[in-house]
């Protein structure tokens, strides 16, 4: 009889397999990225057998279908996590069954957000936290530090990042939720190499997956990011999870903390829009009870020139932020733009339109945009509250005390109508905005200005109109 081989030589791009090394993978076309694999170990790639998922599937066993009908719909409920901000940004809770990753820069607050995680999850099961970067004791004097006394007990903790150790500690402890910190430190002798190489981490990561989809139980994996904020390792990773998280940061002087905000780039199971917005203080991460009020200035008087407040969404939740603008003559001749928060593009584009449309000169200017309290906006609606912060910078004259804009700007100088204007207006009301600037008319069902109530609401349909309406000067100023 043939022997059977003792290894062979694996893709660690695709997981494609050959009986010998060759330089060129024939399945994918990468090089050099065969390398010697034992033959018993698991293929990438799973099979569904039976009801389960599995990355192994038993020998002879052939795979098994059923009818969507006589799926059980409680396969797909959700826990708590005990914290409402991540269930914002998740889609309602931990949905079971689901790999969950955290990404974020080193200090950010991501093992504390786990540890919270363990201690608040509304789940009577078992929670493992898994850590390769730190010992017992300090996990235990963050927990200390943290006050998570009463839930410590039903909280096991491991010290390892070796998978097999791993897999018989979730074989034993069988838990509901399983937390690991981090990608990096896991390693396997059945993958090859050291702990953080690209293949340890997509094989170490599959199996976990594989594991908590087998048993109903929920997955987080806490990943590093690169210089460029992005999670570090194999792209393919982020495929292989249902979530993405991004967790960001922020200098915030409210409640003498500081602002950490979470979004989600991927959801497999909500959506990508909402954000959870935290404050880290002496006692971990706690949620922020007034959001629109941590962008905002607080001023007496009037405000300086370049400032606008704009009511923008975040998901489900209105929110309202200040921007902020400074023209500058431009050094060498070559004008550039200095924005982080908002995307240079944008404001680049919105730029454009004010020159063009307004006759305002900004092809000679250095332009700067920030957003108080470090918040990242993308959607439409600032777009004509950075216009008037922009025109306002360069003219030098202020805007007045008390207004809320939205809007979308076009190409062609028009406001284009935004979604859930109701909304905006509401939140600029209950925060003592008696002014609202805004399109003349709005996405969604018909929205009319006596919505702004106790308020004037002022409807433009061009950039040039909306500066009039603001500025008793006329859109020649500062030519």
């Amino acid at each position: 009889m043939k022997k059977q081989r003792a290894f062979v030589y694996r893709c660690s791009s695709c997981g494609h397999e050959e009986p010998k090394w060759l330089g060129r993978c024939p399945e994918c076309g990468e090089w050099n990225t065969l390398t010697e694999t034992a033959a018993s170990g698991p293929v990438p790639g799973a099979r569904i057998s039976g009801t389960g998922f599995s990355g192994k599937a038993a020998a002879g066993t052939p795979p098994q279908s059923l009818p969507l009908s006589s799926v059980d719909p409680q396969e797909g409920s959700r826990i708590e996590s005990g914290i409402p901000e991540l269930d914002r940004v998740l889609g309602g809770g931990i949905m079971k069954r689901s790999a969950i990753l955290v990404g974020g820069e080193p200090g950010i607050g991501k093992s504390t957000l786990l540890l919270q995680i363990a201690a608040a999850a509304r789940t009577r099961g078992r929670i493992l936290y898994i850590s390769g970067e730190e010992s017992a004791g300090q996990i235990r004097m963050r927990a200390d530090r943290l006050e998570l006394f009463a839930q410590a007990s039903r909280i096991e903790i491991a010290c390892s990042g070796r998978l097999e150790d791993i897999n018989t500690l979730l074989d034993s402890v069988k838990p509901v939720i399983v937390l690991v910190d981090s990608a990096q430190t896991l390693y396997s002798t059945e993958a090859g190499q050291g702990p953080g190489t690209l293949n340890q981490m997509k094989y170490c990561v599959w199996e976990l997956i594989s594991w908590v989809k087998e048993h109903d139980a929920a997955l987080f994996v806490v990943a590093h990011v690169t210089k460029e904020g992005l999670i570090a390792g194999p792209k393919t990773l982020e495929h292989l999870v249902d979530t993405v998280l991004y967790f960001e940061g922020a200098a915030s002087t409210i409640n003498d903390g500081e602002s950490r905000f979470l979004r989600a780039s991927k959801n497999r199971f909500g959506s990508v829009d909402e954000i959870g917005i935290f404050i880290m203080g002496e006692h971990g991460l706690s949620p922020v009870e007034d959001v629109s009020r941590l962008f905002l200035v607080r001023r007496e008087g009037e405000l300086p020139p370049g400032v606008a407040t704009a009511a923008v969404l975040e998901g489900s939740r209105s929110l309202l932020v200040e921007i902020q603008a400074l023209t500058v003559i431009a050094k060498g001749g070559i004008s550039r733009i200095f924005s982080d928060r908002i995307d240079s593009a944008r404001v680049s584009r919105v730029a454009a339109a004010l020159e063009k449309h307004l006759g305002i000169r900004l092809s000679d200017q250095d332009i700067y945009v920030n957003v108080a309290g470090g918040i990242r906006i993308a959607e439409v609606g600032v777009e004509l509250a950075l216009g008037c912060a922009i025109y306002s910078a360069r003219t030098g004259l202020a805007l007045p005390a008390g207004l809320v804009i939205a809007g979308e700007l076009s190409l062609t100088g028009e406001i284009r109508p935004v979604r859930r204007l109701t909304g905006r207006l509401r939140t600029a009301r209950g925060l003592g905005f008696t002014h609202f600037l805004g399109p003349l008319a709005s996405e969604g069902p018909a929205e009319t200005p006596e919505s702004f109530d106790g308020g004037t609401f002022i409807p433009v349909g061009t950039i040039g109109t909306a500066i009039r309406s603001l500025f008793k000067a006329g859109p020649e100023q500062g030519r």
